[in-house]
């Protein structure tokens, strides 16, 4: 279960983590905390032991997404991504990138992100003129992302059992949008609680604002991870 610290810097995320005493948690860092601290961010949450998913869906030619994964290979964390939307080719150019920069030791695994969980068949079909559902565009770019050499994908948990039957056991399916009971939507069409997401197939799971943003975070957190685990 990683928790999403989606936080404008560095000073909030480590007040956040310390203050509800959360040191060493599977961790996933964004766009916004990277873009704005970089590899302090990760090197301090490396010292503090968390697990961390790279969460930066790079999307650009194979070239320069290649020559970006290679830089981001030497920060050693768990997981990264890339959009699945970026063909075939970026996503074997990504694979490669982390591959010659691993060890015995480490290798980071690349997730291809499918559908993002802010969009539903609606949103698709008007946006971005995909004639199939959600369902069926998901598990075409998971099959893509499979023979590409991707290591996983990024989906919703609504998707996550339909891709286990579909891909080999052994290709991951991380899931954002998961929520607790009680908490709002938010931005996310496509939700579910960590019981559900257990229940359907998810490997890894993301959470944030039901546990960054309750009253009491450790609490918040320990009841997620109950239910997932």
């Amino acid at each position: 279960m990683y928790l999403a610290l989606d936080f404008p810097d560095y000073n909030k995320t480590k007040n956040f983590i310390e203050r509800n005493d959360l040191q060493g948690v599977p961790v996933k860092v964004g766009m916004e905390l990277f873009y704005k601290e970089g590899s302090k961010i990760i090197n301090y949450l490396k010292e503090q032991n968390h697990s961390i998913f790279l969460d930066l869906k790079l999307f650009d030619i194979p070239t320069t997404v290649e020559r970006a994964m290679h830089n981001l290979a030497d920060f050693e964390v768990d997981f990264v991504n890339v959009h699945a939307l970026g063909g075939s080719e970026m996503i074997k150019r990504a694979k490669s990138a982390l591959q010659s920069k691993s060890s015995s030791n480490h290798e980071t695994k690349l997730l291809a992100v499918t559908i993002l969980t802010s969009m539903d068949n609606q949103i698709i079909k008007d946006d971005l003129g995909l004639s199939l559902t959600v369902n069926e565009e998901v598990l075409r770019l998971a099959k893509l992302s499979e023979s590409s050499g991707a290591d996983g994908v990024v989906c919703s948990v609504h998707e996550a059992a339909m891709i286990k039957e579909l891909c080999d056991k052994k290709f991951k399916t991380m899931t954002p949008g998961i929520r607790l009971t009680k908490s709002q939507h938010d931005d996310q069409k496509r939700v579910a609680t960590p019981k559900f997401a257990k229940e359907n197939g998810s490997d890894h799971i993301v959470i944030g604002r039901s546990i960054t943003q309750a009253d009491n975070p450790k609490s918040a957190y320990d009841i997620a991870l109950g239910e997932w685990s």
